[in-house]
């Protein structure tokens, strides 16, 4: 089984194209992601990334994440997902259409000399209902509500951008306890499909820093869906304008919540290295 070991500002996966290879019959795919993305043990990732034919689009993208769950979504592995298809995969155009579990994304490739140098995503619109994120309580949107964890009371933000959302603002990102507090929250029982995490210190009207607890993976070094997450929750909350430079861990994501509604998302992907998973680990 061939792969590539890819990232976007450090959230890392392991990318498998099925286009031209079949997954192991009766291989089963949870138990698969957390081996082969254990960091002693395995590859190492946050997650596993497969690319299927599509009925709907040009590809469809899957994503496992390290402890076996399935995300609808994930923004740093579909830009690394197009500049493969790009680059490896023979889609030499501007746009991608990929089908995800949040719908149909369309990457748009910045490319110089035949390679990607970025690519932007239009992410679509958040969704702001309760239901929606989804989030047990009544009706209408969840804009610095209060929640008590463990005798404390934070003030979050829900958003969902295709997959859950907690957004919380505090002074100083360096000081959050974040394997401390993320569990506790990803798992609070009023996010009935659990939730990621955002810790966010603003810094300005367009820029801020961001922490975050991935659901299903734990600190991650940057989140794309989280990042447009934290746009919407700044301006929501009056805290920035519609266009922020995220900064995270691994790196700066650029989002923009534009006129028509939609989040546009624009960061780089990188490959680290190609390989291939041995038969005794795949059951072939």
């Amino acid at each position: 089984m061939r792969f590539y070991k890819v990232h976007g500002l450090g959230n890392d996966f392991i990318l498998v194209d099925l286009f031209n290879q079949e997954w192991p019959p009766g291989e089963d795919l949870p138990a698969a992601a957390r081996r082969l993305c254990h960091r002693q043990f395995g590859i190492g990732a946050d997650g596993l990334v497969l690319i299927q034919p599509s009925r709907q689009a040009d590809v469809h993208m899957r994503i496992i994440n390290a402890d076996g769950s399935e995300a609808e979504m994930c923004g740093n592995a579909i830009r690394c997902v197009a500049k493969y298809l790009y680059e490896r995969g023979g889609m030499h155009r501007e746009e991608i259409r990929v089908e995800t579990g949040a719908g149909v994304m369309i990457p748009r490739l910045l490319t110089e000399g035949g390679k990607v140098k970025a690519v932007r995503v239009d992410m679509g619109p958040p969704r702001l209902e309760r239901r929606e994120i989804p989030m047990i309580g009544p009706p209408g949107k969840v804009v610095n509500e209060p929640l008590v964890l463990d005798g404390q009371t934070f003030y979050i933000t829900a958003v969902s951008m295709g997959n859950p959302h907690c957004v919380l603002f505090v002074p100083d990102v360096e000081q959050v306890d974040l394997g401390g507090l993320g569990p506790g929250l990803e798992k609070h029982p009023f996010f009935p499909r659990k939730t990621n995490v955002e810790f966010v210190q603003v810094l300005n009207d367009g820029e801020v820093k961001v922490r975050v607890w991935e659901r299903g993976a734990g600190p991650t070094l940057a989140c794309g869906t989280g990042a447009c997450a934290t746009t919407v929750a700044c301006v929501l909350n009056n805290h920035t304008g519609r266009s922020v430079h995220v900064h995270l861990p691994g790196g700066t994501l650029f989002i923009e919540w534009a006129a028509d509604g939609h989040l546009y998302m624009t960061g780089p992907a990188e490959e680290v290295f190609c390989g291939e998973i041995p038969c005794e680990q795949t059951t072939c």
